[in-house]
């Protein structure tokens, strides 16, 4: 995958089939879009995405918005769909007062050298989002360039959205998630060295540390599965503060995703994993001493072990 960054300066020469969008999750109708380009390869043309970094949201509101997805996972996301381009233009002041005809012109015709473009029915851009797909079909299609646009998905009458699954991600419910998603809701990072309390506890865990953009579902247990280079593995995962465990310093510990994974004990500090939510078990809660916290993580990983059928 050809990465485009940082820069408005560039020029792709091979025609392309562009899918537009903020693709935060890549949730259900983000990958019914992501078909629709992948479709149109028949015709000779390479696949591309074009969004934006920062999301509109983000410059907008701020840092304290949080995403589904970090830049990188995204990134690695894209790359393993086999996407040929991925266009992360960026979003400042500039951009943003670009009106909706030049957008669609410089940005997706010309730069992007788009021959056919996906994109929602709630698509919007350009200055204060006054343009819309039907504005993107007639500029695009009097320049001989076929656009396809997508219909909502619903689930259970509601529209599928980044919102939505935002929402429900807050909320714990990660049966429903992976619904919406078609996948698990998943922590990418690499693993830290902790305080080697689990292995105390006949436990050894893995640590990660999310990215403070990255949004959270509660914290708590959740039952998960693993993925480290080519190999899926169960396991318990907690996030959270570890309120048994004071940290070495005394100071407020970082918010933390501790992960004991079935039957594995390699070495694996400084190697990046992907850890995906299946299950919200309980909340997280802080026990009365070590033994406590170790019976309580045995009977965990019982009741993980019967959910995933193992």
């Amino acid at each position: 995958m050809k990465l485009i960054s940082g820069t408005t300066d560039f020029k792709i020469e091979e025609g392309c089939a562009v899918a537009i969008g903020k693709f935060d999750g890549i949730h259900r109708g983000h990958k019914r879009l992501l078909r629709e380009i992948f479709d149109a390869k028949k015709l000779g043309l390479k696949t591309a995405v074009f969004t934006f970094d920062p999301s509109p949201a983000v410059f907008f509101q701020g840092s304290g918005v949080r995403e589904l997805m970090t830049r990188e996972e995204k990134r690695i996301a894209f790359e393993q769909m086999g996407i040929d381009y991925l266009v992360e233009y960026p979003f400042c002041k500039e951009t943003a007062a670009v009106l909706p005809k030049d957008y669609v012109n410089q940005f997706l015709l010309d730069k992007m050298n788009a021959r056919f473009i996906a994109a929602g029915e709630d698509v919007s851009f350009g200055k204060c989002g006054a343009g819309n797909a039907g504005l993107l079909r007639e500029i695009a299609q009097s320049r001989g360039v076929q656009v396809r646009i997508i219909s909502k998905l619903c689930h259970n009458g509601r529209d599928i959205s980044s919102t939505y699954v935002r929402n429900e991600v807050e909320q714990g419910n990660m049966e429903l998630v992976t619904r919406l998603l078609d996948e698990p809701f998943f922590i990418s990072a690499r693993v830290e060295r902790g305080n080697q309390i689990g292995r105390k506890l006949g436990m050894p865990t893995v640590n990660l540390h999310p990215q403070p953009q990255k949004i959270m579902p509660p914290n708590g247990v959740y039952f998960s599965t693993i993925t480290y280079g080519e190999q899926t593995f169960y396991g318990v995962t907690n996030i959270g503060y570890k309120p048994t465990i004071e940290s070495k310093d005394g100071s407020t510990n970082r918010l933390g995703v501790e992960t004991y994974i079935f039957d594995f004990d390699e070495d694996i500090y400084e190697k990046d994993i992907v850890v995906h939510l299946h299950h919200y078990e309980r909340g997280e809660k802080k026990f009365d001493n070590l033994d406590a916290l170790k019976a309580a993580i045995a009977a965990d990983v019982k009741r993980g072990k019967e959910y995933f059928g193992i």
